[in-house]
């Protein structure tokens, strides 16, 4: 399936970004026809093996196997395909959280050949508003306690709201309050299913034919499983379209790199909303067979306890997390505990192996901090939305002194070597596509078959990003070479000016439309600024009219009553001129030396 908005060279582009080593992406290189046969196979194999663990926000456990996994997903994908009209190449949206029926639903999806577009609920509603009529989804599923925010951006009629296209709003999680609502209770149909649904002796030998919903279309694997947004120096977000290969192939990829098998367990602490969510600690060890552990959200106080109770081999974290880790550890020592709290023993961590850690800007003090103070090390590593999730990461095969040699002699920490379903390459920074030698800094472009298919509904951007047949990420690095010939890379900066707020990426126009609305600001700019606790943080940098006098305090008033905590600016620096290119573009990156008094500053609601 191609883009229609594309043209025929821009196309073709796209398809040669998506090559590996020069084999075409329908050469496939998992062994899966779709994501349904991948559950599948493990399900007839170990039905009784757990697959998902899940705590909520009171810390209460949950757990399914892949059998009672299965058949809720599968129950889910009836409801959807046979009572909500969702067909294969339908959209659903979600507007949720972190929860064990949120995995169900993606997988639901999966099942009959749809795919999801979650929502990250930290977004301004006109933002979330743009997505949701942008994705084209058919339908909504809402956490209950979304709701009225959900029908406010969905049939709100305010300047930017409404999504005529969601023809129906699902609550999920209801109560008496919210079962008046005129929708399905999706959630009530999940909570009434036996845990026994799949018992062995009611397991479908040779095919799954018994699961389907009945008429429901056979996925493949170019079918479209997530549509995830990512922000873009034109301020409009940009759909991201990756099929269920791309999810397969690149969990793969993870799962060889890490050395990750059937018989391991990963954590989750990370949103769903996000693909390093979806598919490190989702897909990944369903793809081999292994298990995970979902928690509603991450909290430095169980973190260790949940590692040791659920022997946990792996966890994909942010470099914001291990700075809470590191910070949380400091005080249980101070409180005469050990490094991971009260009654916790090294001894009890024998199981765990390694952190996984990108997403985010990682300082060198960061990470030798922290593998200095836990004793674990980090497989840093790198990737976009638009490859999937990961494309490198350190080679788990490295010694200690090598390790440390990668992530600490060259001024930036290593994004580590290409993982196998892609490779990677540095080249000029002006998009001519010259291939640039080893230690000079270019752009790091990417083509393989976790490549996304395209931007969803943009062409522009798809012919700027695919101009020369690779992937063009917008960050600037460089990489070496070590005795066996295996590049090293290094990402030491943005081409494109993106504020990476915690992994989290926010464009500066949005920010910059909101400052400029507030009365006497002659001109301003959202700059990113270096912070210990998120890697970077928002700043404004107010230009005032002539005349004028501005309060700091007022302003951050103002832009947080329009944007959430997390995208608003956090500090206001007030000036008189504003850098600019000679063509009269602004130069944002040449104010971050006026925030460096707060790297250190940890801001909060």
């Amino acid at each position: 399936m191609s883009d229609p908005n594309a043209d025929e060279k821009t196309l073709a582009l796209i398809r040669a970004a998506r090559h590996i080593d020069h084999i075409p992406p329908e050469h496939y290189r998992v062994p899966f026809r779709n994501i349904r046969h991948a559950l599948t196979q493990h399900t007839y194999t170990q039905s009784n093996k757990t697959y998902l663990i899940y705590y909520d926000a009171e810390g209460n456990r949950t757990e399914l196997t892949y059998g009672e996994f299965l058949a809720r997903a599968s129950q889910i994908a009836n409801y959807l395909h046979d009572d909500l009209g969702v067909r294969r190449g339908d959209r659903v949206a979600t507007i949720a959280y972190n929860h064990s029926d949120t995995v169900l639903i993606y997988y639901a999806c999966w099942l009959i050949g749809a795919a999801v577009a979650p929502q990250n609920i930290a977004e301004d509603d006109k933002r979330i508003a743009f997505i949701l009529r942008n994705s084209e989804a058919v339908v909504c599923l809402v956490r209950a306690e979304y709701v009225p925010r959900a029908e406010h951006i969905i049939k709100g009629t305010d300047e930017g709201l409404g999504a005529p296209n969601i023809r129906e709003i699902v609550v999920l999680g209801t109560d008496k309050e919210t079962r008046a609502l005129p929708y399905p209770a999706l959630y009530e149909m999940v909570r009434r299913l036996s845990t026994s649904y799949l018992a062995d002796d009611s397991m479908p030998k040779a095919n799954d034919t018994a699961l389907r919903p009945a008429g429901a279309e056979t996925p493949g694997l170019e079918d479209e499983a997530l549509l995830v947004y990512t922000s873009g120096t034109t301020g409009a977000p940009k759909g991201v379209v990756l099929t269920q290969y791309n999810l397969l192939v690149d969990a793969q990829g993870i799962a060889q790199w890490q050395a990750i098998t059937g018989n391991q367990r990963m954590m989750c602490v990370l949103p769903i909303h996000h693909v390093n969510g979806i598919v490190v600690t989702l897909i990944t060890p369903m793809l081999v067979g292994g298990s995970t552990v979902l928690n509603r959200a991450f909290s430095a106080s169980h973190f260790w306890e949940r590692v040791i109770a659920d022997k946990v081999h792996v966890v994909s974290v942010v470099p914001t997390l291990l700075q809470f880790l590191l910070e949380y550890g400091q005080k249980q020592l101070e409180a005469g505990h050990t490094i991971f709290g009260e009654g916790i023993h090294r001894r009890g961590l024998i199981h765990f192996r390694h952190f996984i850690c990108g997403a985010g800007t990682l300082s060198m003090a960061l990470a030798q901090s922290f593998e200095e103070t836990f004793g674990f090390p980090i497989l840093h590593g790198y990737g976009l939305s638009e490859t999937t999730c990961y494309s490198c990461h350190l080679p788990i095969d490295l010694t200690w002194d090598e390790h440390r040699r990668w992530m600490y002699d060259y001024g930036y920490p290593s994004i580590g070597c290409p993982i196998q379903p892609n490779e990677m390459a540095i080249f000029a920074p002006d998009g001519s596509g010259e291939l640039l030698p080893p230690g000079e800094r270019g752009e790091i472009c990417i083509r393989g078959h976790n490549v996304m298919r395209y931007y969803f509904k943009r062409p522009d951007a798809n012919a700027e990003t695919f101009n020369f047949g690779w992937f063009r990420s917008g960050d600037e690095g460089f990489y070496k070479q070590d005795a066996r010939g295996r590049k090293f890379f290094f990402i030491t900066g943005r081409l494109k000016e993106l504020i990476n707020r915690g992994g989290v990426k926010f464009s500066p126009f949005d920010i910059e439309e909101v400052l400029m609305q507030y009365p006497g600001v002659k001109v301003a700019l959202a700059v990113a600024f270096k912070n210990t606790y998120y890697g970077e943080e928002v700043g404004a940098y107010v230009v005032a009219e002539a005349g004028k006098t501005l309060d700091a305090e007022a302003i951050l008033a103002h832009c947080r009553a329009q944007m959430s905590f997390e995208k608003a600016p956090k500090v206001v620096v007030f000036g008189t001129e504003i850098p600019v290119t000679s063509t009269g573009k602004y130069q944002r990156l040449r104010l971050q030396d006026l925030f460096s008094a707060w790297e250190h500053t940890q801001f909060r609601k």
